[in-house]
């Protein structure tokens, strides 16, 4: 009886395992996706100043909230991109740049991307929400706050 019950266990166990290898494997394609975008469009359309490239993985609807040097800030993403395209790039100032992804979380079509963005005189940690959109992950909201001290 110990053997037969030993041997559900063990199968019981091996299905929960192959069941969590399973989740993660769709997950990964998710964060790839994910990291892609951050990448290649939100670190380089920042650093490079190109607010069509960092426009291409917002919702147009997308609202970004938080504070820098302790004063509230709110913007729009209409707002946020003119900004990015009316200033100095980081890229032509010359100034040191540096985007880190920190951590992604993926549950089905939505998502969370903790990063971190050193530019000027500036250490952003920024925490974005994504959503999938017709196959695609967006950007839906933007909370960010200047932890340089």
């Amino acid at each position: 009886m110990k053997t037969i019950l030993l041997i559900a266990f063990m199968l019981c166990t091996l299905q929960g395992i192959k069941a969590q290898n399973n989740i993660k494997m769709e997950n990964q394609a998710d964060v790839s996706a994910i990291t892609d975008a951050l990448e290649n469009y939100y670190f380089k359309g920042i650093y490079e100043g190109d607010e069509r490239r960092l426009g291409s993985i917002f919702h147009e609807s997308a609202l970004l909230f938080g504070d820098i040097k302790g004063q509230p800030y709110f913007k729009t993403v209409d707002l946020y991109l003119s900004g990015v395209k009316n200033r100095q790039s980081p890229k032509d100032s010359g100034k040191p740049f540096k985007g880190e992804i920190l951590k992604i979380n993926v549950v089905n079509s939505i998502a969370t991307a903790e990063i971190n963005v050193k530019m000027y005189d500036f250490n952003y940690r920024d925490f974005l929400s994504f959503h999938k959109i017709n196959g695609k992950w967006l950007i839906v909201n933007k909370m960010l706050t200047d932890t340089s001290e």
